[in-house]
């Protein structure tokens, strides 16, 4: 609404404003020089200030007859900005257009007056914006937990997807958009600070599965807006998700977790000097010691453990992300990874020994299918 209103004055004002320079001209045989206009031209483009009002007589004329202009678009900004948190955004947006819009017209068809006046609105309007903008990257960096852990996706990854859908609708046939790029970018980087600071939060649910959904999430939602100025941020989310799924893997444990200590033990062992032909001899890891443990996974026990693992991971992912196809792949893969280092670790350090796992490759992987079909 604000958009519209203000849209709707600022093409009533044009041909006013112009048409009453063009009089004030032609009656008292005024004309305004080309460098003043050339001058007034630049600082509006920049608007890196408020441009303030030549006293030349044609602007000093327009400056008493308008003297309610620019005190009454203040309070329309001030108006929007209490109506709507970011509201700021279509007046900048209106703003910027209405002015690119006069600068673009011919010379005799200009008003420098309004034009001065709508670069002062501008400023103030990208002030508003700024602040806006600092205040919604505050309010990312410290939203708070919640008690609760239900809804895994946070309070601050909804206020950035809140303020991106608003503005992208906002700037959809903006001519400008610098300004809201790095706004974008700004709220990017406060929104992926706010979910690393997890890693030192104490959660009930585990930290990095936490992460790992909210990262996927923003760059879902990255991927499906498409915004190029955030390209860096969604291949860094992808990364960031990657990172903390192998994590939260990790985290879940090793279904053959003696195995896997036993074998880390004989890795240590070659690793400080001892000939991989010489470990069955020593004591703890001798070829009587490796059968101990095999027998406590056949396959039987594996496939059980299995299901009991897909069930936690079933229970603790949010269903809304879907993620649980992806990390139970990731978890087979883990597994066949260990399974085949378990092998050939056999094959150097108890060569012609005749032991070998319960199940075989083609086993493990029956488990792992038929607990996928069976969900």
């Amino acid at each position: 609404v604000s958009k519209q209103v203000l849209g709707q004055v600022l093409r009533e004002l044009q041909p006013l404003c112009t048409a009453e320079q063009q009089f004030i001209e032609k009656f008292f045989q005024l004309s305004q020089d080309a460098t003043e206009l050339q001058v007034l031209e630049v600082s509006v483009r920049t608007m890196s200030s408020p441009v303030p009002l030549v006293k030349e007589p044609t602007t000093q004329l327009l400056s008493e007859i308008f003297s309610c202009l620019e005190p009454e678009l203040r309070g329309f900004l001030e108006v929007c900005s209490k109506v709507h948190p970011f509201s700021c955004l279509q007046v900048l947006v209106t703003l910027n257009d209405s002015i690119f819009e006069m600068l673009g017209s011919s010379s005799t068809l200009r008003s420098s007056f309004l034009n001065t006046v709508l670069g002062n609105m501008r400023f103030l309007a990208k002030s508003r914006f700024n602040k806006c903008i600092e205040t919604l990257c505050k309010e990312i960096e410290e939203a708070k937990m919640p008690s609760k852990m239900k809804d895994r996706i946070l309070p601050s990854v909804s206020l950035f997807e809140e303020f991106v859908n608003f503005s992208e609708e906002v700037f959809r046939t903006a001519r400008q958009r610098g300004d809201l790029h790095e706004a974008h970018l700004r709220l990017a980087s406060s929104v992926f600070s706010s979910i690393n600071s997890l890693s030192s939060a104490n959660l009930k649910v585990n930290t990095d599965m936490v992460m790992m959904e909210n990262f996927h999430h923003i760059h879902c939602f990255l991927c499906q807006k498409k915004i190029h100025c955030l390209e860096d941020k969604k291949r860094e989310a992808k990364q960031k998700y990657s990172e903390h799924m192998e994590k939260y893997v990790k985290y879940l444990g090793q279904p053959l977790e003696k195995l896997n200590h036993f074998f880390e033990g004989v890795k240590a062992r070659v690793a400080q000097g001892v000939k991989e032909e010489e470990v069955s001899f020593q004591l703890a890891y001798s070829k009587q010691e490796l059968r101990k443990v095999i027998e406590k996974y056949p396959g039987k026990e594996v496939k059980g453990a299995l299901e009991t693992l897909y069930r936690k991971i079933h229970k603790d992912l949010s269903p809304e992300e879907n993620l649980l196809p992806v990390v139970w792949h990731t978890m087979e893969q883990e597994f066949i990874h260990q399974y085949q280092e378990f092998e050939d670790l056999i094959q150097r350090c108890y060569a012609g020994s005749g032991i070998a796992m319960d199940f075989t490759m083609e086993e493990l992987l029956s488990y792992f299918n038929s607990i996928t079909l069976s969900t």
